[in-house]
């Protein structure tokens, strides 16, 4: 046995660097990324002095700094080549020389210094030797015929060597060989043992490229021309298959569409889609569809409910607590509670039914549960509709979700689009139960009156079949192609007007009416809600600002004439900036604001009550109109002029409103003599009615008393009366027919200081709706005929 050559002489003691999950052999050149601090110091102090470290690998790779005894004891001595510096430490090129032992390990100043014991080792050229290393060659050649990214440089280098010891090292550091099994290799004196376990490890390198290799053409034949690009993905599978791992992503959702519980018939459409998805390659387009419809089914909530909160006074309170007035809205909740939970304990208390035949379905969620009812709240906006459904499902500790629908044009929005489109997605109430996470959420559908009819279909014709109590336990979206029960769910619509919406629909929901406030109503918001929240949003204090009740009101009749109190609130906000802004500068500052002062904070009033101008010359009538955003009062003029007895409208009139001014001429025409108005006073003069605002287009019949009035009080020259306003439908002979929207327009005469009110007396049961201030400061005058209605707006005259 020979000492191998070029044995360099070895201080006996060097700096060590510890190694993670890495062995640096000798005879070999490694690169090393050096980034511990205890590592950079060791580096530092070998590269002032002869470049000398001791390589030895951690038997925790976690330690931070490790001691002698988280250490290997044998190890590598190496030369540092070439350093270089990188973000967070250094890069370094190590060449290793000969082995060592660490007999006594220090760490000193930061710095861990070893006593060292070389271990030179033997590399005689024995028979035994000699017939090892050919063994290796031939291992070397059939592992270059197996593997196409092993260079054939290596065939080369390992014939070019003379050392077997050398052989040995090169070949370990190219094999993917077990840092475990390096440290032994390098541990081993024998060269025989390291010759052999360096071919056991090349022979089982040859066995992973072989097999490797008829995986590859096993997944080679089962692919087309058109499928060669998935190449890799096609190998995962077959891998997969070889090791006996199952279908990867398809049998991991097999297993959550089992443990998900689903119904019945749901869960064997999943499955179906499973089945399909297994013997679908993933790199195919329809493989991500099907993905993701079964995401969806999965993220349905089919079973999962939240607890109603049954107790009608608590549900109440919490109502009271959120929105002042809304009583008949609040009855109807309080109802439905009321009655669920009555059902509930009498389901409790009733005995068992008797065994059926297993032939029979059992739906035992139908014993207890009951429809959700499907509610829409009617009313000009800013009166609360939207909030309080956010109010209802807090009540009933319910999760909300609000779908918007104005300007829905297309029916896939409702019902969702067929899987055979790209890009296609369940509909909006399905997204919506996603979102709740859910079976019985509030579902609010706001604005429905805004749905329009496109060239995709009616969206409200899709509506019917959701809400229908007697059709929605089994609603199919057109996505998901599987029944969906929505009986569970509480729907509210919200809407601005009734007109538009289909007749259908309207059927089979249930309307409650939110009308505008009262004056002393707002100012009961205002105080309660609306000022509240705008000192939170504008980071007040209660103390810091106080808006007294006549600064409210004047606010309410100056500055906003509207049905809701989104513009009182914008008011309300408004002061507040202006508060905070002197607050900010002035911490001590506080303002009791008052009447007299809301035009240093809002400017001039934007509202005065014209009425008594506007009807103090002849042929001027108030009338008062339903819109959208509530009741307003609108002035009806009529001119006689020179002429040949012509009837011109002006204002933007509608079909129905032109007929209605048609009608009341005709009567006051046929009853002129008993009206007090020259039979021809039409032969020589024409006719010219014309409701200002003229860029706002108008229709109804509810005017045509108005324009009535108004034509007899300028064939007379009489004014009619300042405070008077009046509504209703007027015939050919004269009736006053009954119209709609009289809370809403009692409101609006109110707002305009209007004191006398004539309205239809078909419409007098409903006075009864009407708030009781309002009652008070109107006097309402119930009429039959245009003759009655003269006498109260006319009472000048003494023809009627």
């Amino acid at each position: 046995m020979a000492e191998p050559p070029h044995t360099p002489t070895l201080p006996s003691e060097l700096p060590v660097v510890p190694l993670r999950a890495t062995v640096v052999l000798p005879l070999t050149v490694a690169p090393l990324g050096v980034s511990r601090p205890i590592s950079v110091e060791a580096v530092n102090r070998a590269l002032a002095g002869d470049r000398l470290v001791l390589l030895l690998m951690q038997q925790n790779e976690s330690e931070e700094e490790p001691t002698l005894d988280d250490l290997y004891r044998v190890g590598t001595v190496g030369v540092i080549r070439q350093m270089a510096k990188s973000p967070g430490g250094m890069r370094v090129l190590v060449e290793g020389i000969v082995r060592a032992r660490a007999e006594f390990l220090r760490n000193e100043r930061g710095v861990l210094t070893a006593l060292l014991k070389p271990l030179p080792e033997a590399s005689e050229r024995t028979i035994e030797i000699e017939a090892h290393v050919r063994r290796l060659q031939e291992l070397v050649d059939r592992a270059l015929t197996l593997a196409t990214g092993l260079s054939p440089d290596v065939k080369t280098l390992v014939s070019s060597i003379d050392d077997p010891l050398r052989i040995v090292y090169i070949l370990a550091s190219l094999l993917d060989m077990r840092p475990e099994d390096k440290q032994k290799l390098l541990e081993e004196n024998s060269l025989v043992v390291k010759l052999d376990a360096v071919a056991m490890a090349l022979s089982r390198e040859i066995e992973v490229l072989e097999l490797k290799g008829q995986i590859q053409s096993k997944a080679e034949k089962e692919m087309t021309d058109a499928q060669r690009e998935y190449m890799l993905r096609q190998q995962l599978k077959a891998i997969q298959s070889e090791l006996g791992e199952g279908e990867g992503e398809a049998a991991e959702i097999r297993k959550r569409v089992v443990d998900a519980q689903l119904p019945e018939t749901v869960a064997a459409a999943a499955l179906r889609e499973v089945d399909r998805l297994e013997r679908m390659t993933p790199a195919s387009p329809e493989y991500q569809m099907i993905r993701t419809y079964l995401d969806w089914v999965l993220d349905i909530p089919w079973a999962k409910t939240t607890e109603d909160r049954l107790d009608p006074v608590e549900a109440r309170r919490v109502l009271d607590e959120d929105h002042y007035d809304l009583d008949k809205v609040k009855e109807r909740i309080v109802e439905y509670l009321a009655v669920q939970k009555l059902r509930q304990s009498q389901a409790a208390r009733s005995p068992e039914p008797p065994a059926l035949e297993a032939t029979e379905p059992v739906r035992p969620a139908t014993v207890a549960r009951m429809k959700g009812p499907i509610l829409c709240f009617v009313g000009p906006p800013g009166v609360g509709k939207t909030s309080l459904g956010q109010s209802i499902a807090r009540a009933m500790n319910r999760k909300f979700v609000r779908i918007s629908l104005g300007g829905v044009r297309d029916e896939a929005e409702i019902r969702g689009h067929r899987r055979t489109y790209i890009g296609s997605m369940p509909g909006r109430l399905v997204q919506g139960l996603k979102t709740a996470g859910s079976a019985n959420p509030v579902l609010m559908l706001d604005e429905i009156d805004k749905i329009t009819v496109g060239i995709q279909g009616d969206p409200a014709a899709a509506l019917l079949e959701v809400l229908d109590p007697a059709q929605n336990h089994a609603f199919r979206d057109h996505y998901m192609e599987i029944p969906i029960d929505l009986s569970r769910v509480l729907f509210i619509a919200t809407a601005n007007q009734l007109g538009t919406i289909h007749p259908a629909l309207l059927d089979r929901m249930e309307l409650i009416s939110l009308s505008g406030y009262t004056e002393e109503e707002k100012v009961h918001i205002a105080r309660l809600f609306l000022m509240p929240r705008q000192l939170e949003e504008n980071g007040l204090q209660p103390a810091q600002i106080e808006i007294t009740d006549d600064a409210l009101r004047r606010i309410i009749t100056d500055y906003t004439r509207e049905a809701g109190v989104r513009t009182l609130e914008r008011q309300i906000g408004t002061i507040a900036r202006k508060v905070a802004a002197r607050v900010a500068s002035d911490p001590a500052y506080t303002d009791v604001v008052d009447a007299r002062e809301l035009d240093e904070y809002l400017g001039p009033a934007k509202f005065r009550s014209e009425t008594a101008f506007r009807t103090s010359r002849a042929g001027v009538a108030t009338g008062v109109a339903w819109t959208e955003a509530g009741g307003d009062v609108l002035f009806v003029e009529a001119s006689l002029m020179p002429g040949s007895g012509q009837l011109i409208l002006t204002g933007q009139l509608g079909a129905v409103m032109q007929e209605s001014a048609r009608a009341a001429l005709s009567h006051i025409r046929q009853r002129a003599s008993e009206l007090g108005i020259p039979p021809d006073f039409l032969a020589k003069q024409d006719l010219h009615i014309h409701v200002p605002a003229g860029a706002i287009p108008k229709d109804g019949p509810s005017a045509g008393v108005t324009m009535a009035t108004a034509i007899v009080s300028a064939a007379r020259g009489v004014p009619v009366e300042a405070d008077v306003a009046m509504t209703g439908e007027i015939t050919l002979s004269g009736l006053v027919l009954p119209v709609g929207g009289i809370r809403e327009k009692a409101l609006a005469a109110r707002r305009h200081d209007v004191r006398t009110f004539i309205l239809p007396e078909m419409n007098r049961p409903d006075l009864a709706e009407l708030p009781s201030e309002v009652r008070e400061d109107i006097t309402f005058v119930p009429v039959s005929t245009l003759e009655e209605v003269l006498r109260v707006a006319l009472p000048a005259s003494t023809h009627v």
